[in-house]
């Protein structure tokens, strides 16, 4: 005969956040935000253990500690991408309908009244009432409890692993249009899912609606494993040198691909009662142990288990784990079946499928109903024991896509977006947005990089990139940006004289311009006198104040010499400046070649890509002239100047200078002090400041990477080390890199692609850098598939059709 479940739950009512049963039980229930996992270390699980200990050895007699880890299957629903963005919608789409497994946890810490009868497989609350007990009505008795529970949390959140969120009656209670955390457990709901009301059968299994569901436990000693810890060695990310850590029972959590609910008891009973019974166990073995080794054996386990638990001051208690899995197909669950089975055989224990008690182990998992759990189905542990079991991680952690830069998880490559500048400083993690980012030749940099710039002007912020070999090429023409590179038909071109509508010349501009035609006059070796200072400071101001009489002078350096020629001089003439104090005949003999008809007339008299303040994006590619004796330092004084007018005028805008390999030239050039003055002074003004480098022994020989850019490199983004793992001790040394980063770093698989994070020594993370084709191809810096790019662009007008109609022949030949 059909029921229904409302005349069944055994949930009497909510109210103050809390579920109180039909048999008098309370019930405090929290959302729980577990690590990421694959994030802590041997010593970081080993205290996590540590604290679910402490915590739980503070939960009063007669209570249960339920936590429950919900792993669905999802598929990722991306977000809407503004028009014209076409890298955007490229990776949109890409992505869209990704399966991927969610995570969400809860934990339920249920007082029993004193004196309430045990509940087992053949009486449960779901064939029986009763009236409600004292402690209900009892408001002391329930304000002890909600102490101990509120000392629970604060333990737990203390030890910086997790954060508990108390579940308020909105989120334990349902309404018509959404379902709280019982009717979800009842009916198998997902979050986003509707609220809809499902038929349960239990006949010869369990069936809600159309999903078929199959119930494992973990409630035999018989069955459990030999040895249990805080952790396990995950073999695929460990190396001869090291041994990569999960959760002892991450296998059973993440690591298992199905939809599944992972349920986690901890029933904490009067531990002298307990104890008393185990005594009176032992003698009565004793006594029959003449008749079989059976007993012998038996009591000789009883014995060793009180000593311990009075030796040692263990907390016994029982303990019940299972995972309940469901499918749409009833077939899948023979393949869901294996799955389990080798999940629970990598922690050496044996899943056992239920059937007889399935019905009554089910409804015990209803959020406030753990204490009706039946109680043949729990075995005798310590509390050290049983929390070995509990399940310490959770799925990757993303903020807003607006907000941070979109990589992929390890498991599933579900987009997860990173804030790797803002949310760390704000956190005390980091202390600047100084970017090191290091790996060998093919490791995927420039692609991390490129990804990390087309973020990041997404975002609003404007980035100047130096760079020897074109690997930003693509990404700059994509976007619109300048381009500045040198070659024999097309020279490179600057125009540090020209202001935009609406400028005037302000004193920053003016030393520029100064230190620009001081470093094109003088040599190094070559003093530079006062009068000589006085004397281009007013050349330059009489300059611009001759351009605001004749507007319709081009500003460029051809007019500025011309200014010096005719006007200026004979203003020194007038004012009887001697040759001592200022040579101008030097001057302009020296800077001729920089004008009309000159040597390097091309270099300061451009007439496009003028205004550089206010482009968002634009690239120095230095490759031909990094060992030119005059375009090179010119060059570098420009890129200097722009980026440091970028950084005091852009208020409220985040700048980024990036320097790829160009470090190197830009060292030996003298600008040494620049690259120790960007890294330490940018962050003030909202800048950060990305180095990128090859070599391994670039990191350890060079002073300028190691004491100027590694020590103020708070973020340090590092491809597979593998290679090197026979000298990683330089590598870890240079880069000031833990024990704990070590073994993360070492677990990166090129083939993968995948990347490691660390943010400020404290947070270490590996990602998977995944594009979609259209921002693969826009990256690419393989000759061959760039010069395919190039020709696709020329053919179809512009390199965002090109790049489509790419992608779109790529496809057809798979």
């Amino acid at each position: 005969m059909d029921k229904w479940i409302d005349d069944l739950v055994p949930i009497m009512g909510i109210e103050n956040d809390s579920i109180l049963s039909d048999q008098g039980d309370i019930t405090i229930g929290y959302s729980v935000e577990l690590p990421e996992i694959f994030s802590l270390s041997d010593v970081e699980y080993e205290a996590f253990h540590q604290a679910w200990v402490r915590a739980i050895r503070l939960l009063p007699k007669f209570s249960v500690f339920h936590k429950q880890d919900w792993i669905t299957k999802c598929f990722y629903n991306t977000q809407e991408v503004p028009a014209g963005d076409f890298l955007g919608q490229s990776s949109a789409r890409h992505f869209k309908d990704r399966p991927y497994v969610k995570h969400r946890c809860y934990i339920f810490i249920t007082k029993k009244p004193e004196g309430r009868k045990l509940s087992s497989s053949m009486f449960s609350n779901l064939i029986r009432k009763t009236i409600v007990p004292e402690q209900t009505i009892n408001t002391d008795l329930l304000q002890k409890f909600l102490d101990c529970c509120g000392q629970f949390k604060k333990i737990m959140e203390d030890s910086g692993f997790l954060k508990l969120q108390r579940l308020t009656d909105d989120e334990l209670g349902s309404f018509k249009d959404k379902a709280g955390v019982v009717e979800r457990y009842c009916y198998l709901l997902d979050e986003q899912d509707e609220f809809m009301i499902r038929d349960m059968e239990f006949g010869s299994g369990i069936k809600i609606g159309n999903q078929h569901c199959q119930l494992y436990t973990l409630a035999d000693v018989a069955d459990l494993p030999g040895l249990c810890g805080s952790r396990i060695n995950y073999d695929k990310y460990s190396t001869d040198r090291t041994k990569f850590s999960m959760g002892f029972a991450s296998s059973i959590g993440q690591l298992l691909p199905c939809n599944h609910i992972y349920n986690q008891y901890i029933f904490i009973e009067d531990d002298r009662a307990t104890l008393k019974k185990l005594e009176s166990k032992k003698l009565r073995l004793q006594s029959l142990s003449a008749y079989s080794r059976e007993n012998t054996i038996s009591r000789d386990s009883v014995n060793d288990f009180l000593n311990e638990a009075i030796g040692m001051q263990r907390l016994a208690v029982k303990a019940h784990f299972n995972v309940l899995v469901w499918s749409d197909d009833n077939e899948k669950l023979k393949e869901i079946k294996n799955q389990v089975s080798s999940a629970f055989a990598i922690i050496d224990a044996v899943a056992k499928e239920e059937t007889a008690g399935a019905a009554q182990i089910f409804w015990a998992g209803i959020p406030g109903n753990a204490a009706d759990f039946p109680i043949n189905d729990t075995f005798d542990t310590f509390l050290e024991q049983a929390s070995c079991f509990l399940n310490l991680e959770g799925a990757a952690k993303s903020v807003l896509p607006s907000q941070g830069i979109r990589f992929c998880d390890r498991l599933s490559s579900v987009p997860v977006y990173v804030d790797m500048f803002d949310a760390p400083r704000a956190a005390g993690v980091t202390s600047n947005m100084g970017v090191l980012c290091c790996g060998s030749s093919g490791a995927g940099k420039s692609m991390v990089i490129n990804h990390i710039l087309s973020s990041l002007y997404r975002q609003q912020s404007h980035c100047l990139i130096v760079d020897i070999g074109g690997s930003y090429k693509g990404l700059c023409e994509l976007l619109k940006g300048y381009y500045f590179t040198y070659e024999e038909t097309n020279p490179i071109r600057f125009n540090p004289f020209y202001l935009p509508d609406g400028q005037q010349l302000d004193t920053e501009k003016k030393e520029s311009l100064k230190s620009l035609l001081v470093s094109l006059w003088k040599q190094e070796n070559e003093n530079f006198n006062r009068s000589e200072y006085v004397a281009l400071s007013n050349a330059l101001s009489g300059y611009y104040s001759f351009l605001n009489i004749h507007a319709e002078i081009f500003p460029c350096f051809n007019t500025f010499y011309e200014y010096l020629e005719k006007e200026y001089v004979a203003l020194l003439k007038e004012h009887r400046v001697k040759e001592r104090d200022f040579d101008v005949d030097n001057f302009l003999y020296v800077l001729r070649p920089y004008y009309q008809g000159g040597e390097f007339d091309y270099l300061l008299n451009a007439t496009e890509n003028l205004d550089l303040l206010a482009q968002q994006f634009i690239v120095f590619e230095l490759d031909n002239i990094k060992d030119h004796p005059i375009l090179f330092p010119v060059v570098t004084l420009i890129i200097v100047e722009l980026f440091i007018s970028k950084m005091r005028k852009l208020k409220g805008l985040r700048k980024v200078l990036c320097i790829d390999e160009a470090w190197k030239a830009i060292a030996k050039s003298g600008m040494a002090e620049f690259l120790k003055y960007a890294f330490k002074t940018i962050r003030k003004f909202n800048g950060v400041p990305i180095v990128i480098t090859q070599e391994l022994d670039d990191l350890i020989s060079s002073p300028v990477i190691k004491d100027a850019i590694i020590n103020n490199a708070d973020i340090k983004i590092l491809m597979d080390m593998r290679k090197f793992v026979n000298k990683f001790d330089k590598l870890q040394d240079a880069l000031g890199l833990s024990e704990k980063s070590k073994t993360i770093l070492l677990s990166v698989n090129k083939d993968d692609r995948e990347i490691f994070i660390d943010l400020g020594g404290q947070i270490q993370r590996v990602y998977r850098n995944e594009l979609c084709p259209e921002e693969y191809y826009a990256f690419t810096t393989e000759g061959k598939e760039r010069v395919e790019v190039a020709q696709y662009a020329q053919d179809y007008g512009g390199i965002e059709a090109g790049i489509a109609a790419l992608v779109k022949d790529k496809r057809k030949l798979k």
